[in-house]
């Protein structure tokens, strides 16, 4: 008995050896371990890299270059839309416990919210001498007499329209006859007004701006028309309108997103709205582009975005079943905007837009 004895302490002791060993190997390994994970500040350095791209694409946007497919511009039109990114990220950064990607996500929050944050609550104000509303009606709309009805049903003091063709000309004359009293069609564009007019012409929007300008003959003919100034007579006095339709933007492989006849459409109109004499201006038409956007800023430089100053969010117009930008704009100069929105959409592939003023 005392010989077995011995021998299970021996065991025992050489079990409790082996035991220690295991411990202090484990122990090892997980040191060994600790030490070669990183620490939450130095976790994610892609996510964090992403931030801070995305900060600074917002925050020098007008500094991204135009000339590799009109990148800049592009940037611009959806520059709201880069807020997306942000629970994206922030999303990743919680995921990977980095201390340093969540920090870095503070800079393009800031920047979003500088930019963009005073778009989302309501700066309309109750009254407003005068309501004006535009509409691209659409060239493929196949009921213009409800677009004509649903327009007059607005209540718009001043109606403007864009792609007018002569198929569906007569249709919107005859149902807007009623409510619009005085109304004049140049080309493509529209006005329909329940005050008089006068002064109306076309604004030539295909000046050149480039080495031929100073070859284009002074009585050049339009071979079509996208843009009117007319003068309606409130009771406050004259109002310079214009109703403008500006050339396409297209995004393609080979030029990228293609602006070129849009912006010389534009920088012409711009021209027009600065030689006018008017106190008080309004702009109503599809711009094919955002305010955000460097090929307006002739046209921003002396006229506010009501939107932007009496709007309520961002007033997305188009596509009509999923809008992404507000490409149809209504500024003015020498009256003050008291409300901004958007009306409901018709058989067009665009949103109507609406504003009250105020003298």
């Amino acid at each position: 008995m005392a010989q077995v004895d011995t021998a299970e302490t021996a065991q025992d002791a050489a079990g409790g050896r082996d035991t220690g060993a295991e411990t202090w190997r484990a122990a090892i390994r997980r040191a060994i371990h600790n030490g070669s994970r990183p620490g939450p500040w130095k976790r994610g350095p892609v996510l964090a890299a992403l931030a801070l791209l995305l900060g600074l694409s917002m925050l020098l946007h007008a500094k991204i270059p135009n000339w590799i497919g009109n990148l800049g511009s592009l940037v611009e039109t959806f520059l709201p839309w880069f807020g997306l990114f942000i629970p994206v990220l922030l999303a990743g950064a919680l995921w990977r416990r980095s201390a340093s990607a969540t920090v870095a996500l503070l800079l393009p929050v800031m920047v979003w919210l500088n930019l963009f944050g005073g778009l989302l609550g309501d700066k309309s104000h109750p009254g407003g001498d005068l309501t004006v509303a535009g509409h691209n009606v659409g060239a493929d709309n196949r009921d213009p007499a409800g677009t004509a009805r649903d327009l007059a049903a607005s209540g718009a003091d001043v109606l403007a329209l864009q792609e007018l063709t002569p198929q569906a000309r007569g249709t919107y004359e005859k149902e807007l006859a009623k409510a619009y009293p005085y109304h004049t069609v140049q080309g493509t564009v529209g006005l329909w007004s329940r005050l008089p007019l006068s002064d109306t012409r076309p604004v030539d929007t295909q000046m050149d701006y480039g080495p031929l300008a100073a070859t284009k003959p002074v009585d050049t003919k339009l071979t079509y028309n996208r843009a009117l100034r007319t003068t309606v007579a409130t009771a406050h006095g004259p109002m310079a309108v214009y109703v403008a339709h500006l050339g396409s933007a297209r995004v393609n492989p080979r030029d990228g997103f293609s602006t070129g006849h849009r912006d010389r459409n534009a920088q012409a109109l711009a021209a027009a709205i600065a030689a006018d004499q008017n106190e008080r201006v309004v702009l109503l038409g599809d711009l094919n582009g955002t305010m955000d956007d460097r090929a307006f800023n002739d046209i921003t430089s002396q006229m506010r975005s009501v939107q932007e100053a009496a709007g309520d969010g961002f007033g997305f117009t188009w596509p009509a079943g999923f809008p992404v930008a507000r490409i149809d704009q209504i500024l003015v100069r020498g009256v003050k905007p008291q409300g901004s929105w958007v009306l409901p959409a018709t058989g067009s592939d665009h949103l109507p837009v609406a504003a009250g003023i105020k003298w």
